[in-house]
C-alpha cells in the first residue's frame, strides 16, 4: 500500500493495509516514525483510528515496546485518547503491561509515561483482567527458570508493582488468582521485596472483601512455611525458610494494629518435623499480638505508617528528624537481632 500527504491542501491521502488493516498511523508507529506520526496527524489522520482485525489504535502498538517510547510521547503530546480501549476492554496501559515478558521485553518506561499521562490504573478488562492480572502472571513464569532470568522477571514485577502503587492502584483482591498479596504470601520465601512495597502501601493481608474467614495470609505463611520444613534442602535450607518467614511475619504484622486471623486458626506443631520449636517460637509474638491489647510502640508504628501514605515510605521515613534506629522500626527494617544488638 502507499502513504502520501499533500502539504498543500492539508490533506491526508492513504489506504488502509489489505492484511493487517492498518492505517498509515498505526505503520509510521510500527516504524517507530514520531515525525512521520506527528505530520500525519496535523493532516488529518484520525489519532484514535483502530485497525478492524484487533482493534487495536497507533497508542496500542505504540505502548507495546519500549523502542517505540518517542512515539508514545508523540502521541500522547498530539492528544492521544489515554484511556480509550480495544473490543476486549483493554487500554493502552494494558496493552504495555501485557505486552511485556519481564526478560526479554521491559516496557517499564511506557508504564511510567502512561501513568504519569493519567492512564487509569483501576481499569479492568471484559474478562476481568486488571493491572495486577499481568504481574501475577509473570510472577507464576519465575517457577522453572534459571536463576538469573527469575531474577530479572521479579525485579521486573517489583518495579512495575511500585509505579502502579505510587499511582494509587489497589492490588487487593478476593480471588487468590486475582490477589496480589495471596499470590506473594504464598511464596514468601521469593517474594519478599513484592511483598515489602504492597504492605507499605496498605495491601491487606487478608481477604479484603469477607475478612480471614475467606482467606489470612497470616495461615497461608505458616503453611507454606510447613512445605518448605518438609521439603528438601535443595530446594531451600531450612534455617533460611525460617529466617525468611520471620521476615515477612514481621512485615505483616507492623502492618496491622491487629492480626486478623481464621477463626480456630493455630500452629500445629507435629506438621513441622523437627522444627516445631523454632516455629512455635516465630508465632509467638503473632499469639500475643492477638491476644493481648497491642503496645503502644506497635500502635504508633502502624498509624505514623498509615499517615506517611502514599508510597513509597522509604524517602519520607528517612527524611524524619529521629534517630536511625527508630527510622529502621518504621520501615520494618531491622531484624530481632539487629534490635538486640542495639539495645545493648
Amino acid at each position: 500500500s502507499v502513504w502520501w500527504v499533500s502539504s498543500s491542501n492539508d490533506c491526508v491521502v492513504f489506504s488502509v493495509d489489505p492484511v493487517t488493516y492498518y492505517t498509515a498511523l498505526h505503520v509510521a508507529v510500527l516504524r517507530n516514525q514520531p515525525d512521520v506520526v506527528e505530520l500525519l496527524v496535523r493532516h488529518g489522520a484520525d489519532i484514535n483510528k483502530r485497525d478492524r482485525v484487533h482493534s487495536s489504535s497507533p497508542l496500542d502498538l505504540a505502548s507495546e515496546e519500549v523502542e517505540r517510547l518517542p512515539c508514545l510521547r508523540r502521541l500522547l503530546d498530539l492528544g492521544a485518547d489515554i484511556n480509550g480501549i480495544d473490543k476486549t476492554g483493554k487500554s493502552a496501559l494494558l496493552h504495555s503491561l501485557a505486552s511485556s515478558d519481564g526478560v526479554q521485553v521491559h516496557n517499564t518506561d511506557n508504564i511510567k509515561l502512561l501513568l504519569e499521562r493519567g492512564a487509569d490504573v483501576k481499569a479492568n478488562m471484559m474478562d476481568g483482567d486488571n493491572v495486577f492480572t499481568f504481574i501475577i502472571f509473570l510472577l507464576g513464569e519465575t517457577e522453572g527458570r534459571d536463576q538469573e532470568e527469575a531474577e530479572t522477571l521479579r525485579r521486573f514485577c517489583l518495579q512495575t508493582t511500585q509505579l502502579l502503587l505510587a499511582h494509587s492502584a489497589k492490588p487487593d483482591a478476593c480471588q487468590p488468582e486475582d490477589s496480589l498479596i495471596y499470590t506473594c504470601i504464598n511464596q514468601f520465601e521469593v517474594h519478599l521485596p513484592i511483598i515489602r512495597v504492597l504492605l507499605d502501601s496498605g495491601a491487606s493481608n487478608h481477604c479484603p472483601e469477607h475478612g480471614p474467614t475467606c482467606w489470612s495470609g497470616f495461615a497461608l505463611l505458616f503453611e507454606r512455611l510447613r512445605v518448605l520444613l518438609n521439603g528438601p534442602e535443595s530446594m531451600l535450607p531450612h534455617r533460611e525458610a525460617l529466617q525468611r518467614a520471620d521476615v515477612a511475619l514481621e512485615l505483616m504484622m507492623g502492618s496491622v494494629s491487629r492480626p486478623q486471623l481464621s477463626p480456630g486458626w493455630e500452629v500445629k506443631p507435629a506438621a513441622y518435623s523437627i522444627y516445631t520449636d523454632q516455629v512455635l517460637a516465630l508465632s509467638k509474638p503473632l499469639k500475643l499480638l492477638d491476644l493481648s491489647p497491642a503496645s503502644l510502640k506497635h500502635l504508633c508504628r502502624v498509624d505514623i505508617r498509615r499517615l506517611l501514605r502514599p508510597v513509597p515510605l522509604d524517602a519520607k521515613v528517612k527524611s524524619l528528624p529521629l534517630p536511625d534506629r527508630l527510622k529502621w522500626f518504621l520501615l520494618i527494617e531491622n531484624s530481632k537481632d539487629e534490635e538486640e544488638d542495639m539495645q545493648q
